[in-house]
């Protein structure tokens, strides 16, 4: 199930099958496969990164995001979405979900994902796989309308879910297996993904990043 999933590190992973996807592609290690579409959670430099997409760029190549993310690509198509829409990219189905902090203040009254600003998670439907990338969120009520085959859950706290929030959000959706991810870049560790594996009632699976 995971062996066309792979972890790029922070955010970032590829997915592969008849298609080929990105989500948040940052940092990339060298040599990746030229991408059919590149889903964007939203336009925090960690997430939309202008020199990484063009890395994986080709012809025909699609740049999916909320409205800030589309309105700052440029020289490639896009696909704007928002939380409850759509789109087909390549091969695969791909649903904007909801993405936002509840309580993640880097001011009082002011949240780094502030819901009203439409950032998203993806869940991709590809080859008869549905995976769920989380995006930067923390555990929120519409988590129990996901129903997928994988999720991808952020652990680093900070600016998302921390490793017990994100056992919370197990407890809401479905999957058959979670991948921690969000951690051993700017915030968090590998000790939180362990933390999530501990206590997540869902079997988790620790990927190692992919190297260059």
């Amino acid at each position: 199930m995971l062996e066309n999933v792979h972890w790029l590190g922070h955010d970032s992973f590829r997915i592969d099958g008849s298609s080929t996807l990105y989500v948040d592609p940052w940092k990339l290690p060298a040599g990746q496969p030229p991408a059919t579409g590149v889903l964007v959670t939203h336009e925090h430099y960690d997430h939309l990164s202008a020199d990484d997409i063009a890395k994986v760029a080709a012809a025909g190549t699609v740049v999916v995001g909320p409205p800030a993310v589309t309105a700052a690509v440029r020289g490639l198509p896009t696909l704007t979405v928002r939380p409850g829409e759509t789109v087909e990219v390549g091969t695969a189905m791909v649903t904007a979900v909801p993405a936002y902090n509840v309580d993640k203040f880097k001011k009082p009254g002011a949240v780094y994902h502030p819901r009203d600003e439409g950032h998203v998670g993806y869940i991709v439907e590809m080859d008869g796989l549905r995976i769920y990338h989380a995006g930067d969120t923390d555990a929120i009520p519409e988590m129990r309308d996901i129903d997928v085959d994988v999720a991808l859950l952020p652990v680093g706290g900070t600016y998302t879910m921390t490793a017990e929030e994100a056992a919370e959000a197990c407890t809401m959706l479905r999957a058959a297996v979670v991948v921690p991810m969000h951690f051993g870049d700017i915030v968090g560790s590998e000790a939180d993904a362990r933390r999530l594996k501990a206590l997540c009632g869902i079997p988790v699976s620790i990927l190692e990043p992919e190297k260059g």
